[in-house]
């Protein structure tokens, strides 16, 4: 599948790398076919990878393994959540926070915990979740974590 984007240009997504979300993604009910695009040139090698719409190209989130930023993240989801994804293993689990970066202050990058997205890599089916238990942040900081990461500290 071709899309031209406004981030990346026209790329080609393969039909095996789309993901389809049912239910869309928090605020965008209508977006539902998606593809992680991974551009080094864009994520200056870190681990920013990007949700984009295949239903509208010019929406891409920014998104993130959270275990690079809080490795013991492990969020009970309900299992109701998760029953359109199909049968989840360990080795077929995808899980991705979204990235916010405020406008020239990238020091205040901020990943949202309560949010998470979910991949069933196996099906190529995903939801994104709220979480309803406390210990998650909405705006979580990461530039610190990812800087001192980069640093090798």
């Amino acid at each position: 599948m071709e899309v031209n984007t406004r981030l990346f240009g026209e790329i080609t997504i393969d039909d095996e790398k789309i993901i389809e979300f049912p239910g869309g993604i928090v605020g965008f009910p209508d977006l539902n076919k998606f593809a992680i695009v991974h551009d080094s040139e864009k994520t200056d090698g870190s681990s920013l990878s990007f949700l984009l719409s295949l239903d509208e190209p010019a929406f891409a989130m920014p998104v993130m393994d959270p275990h690079i930023v809080r490795p013991d993240y492990n969020p009970m989801v309900e299992d109701d959540l998760l029953l359109p994804l199909g049968e989840l293993t360990p080795e077929d689990t995808i899980v991705l926070v979204t990235v916010t970066v405020p406008r020239g202050e990238i020091e205040k990058m901020t990943v949202n915990l309560m949010a998470p997205v979910i991949i069933n890599a196996k099906t190529r089916k995903g939801a994104q979740v709220i979480l309803t238990e406390d210990g998650y942040d909405i705006h979580f900081p990461i530039y610190e974590i990812l800087s001192a990461a980069k640093e090798g500290k």
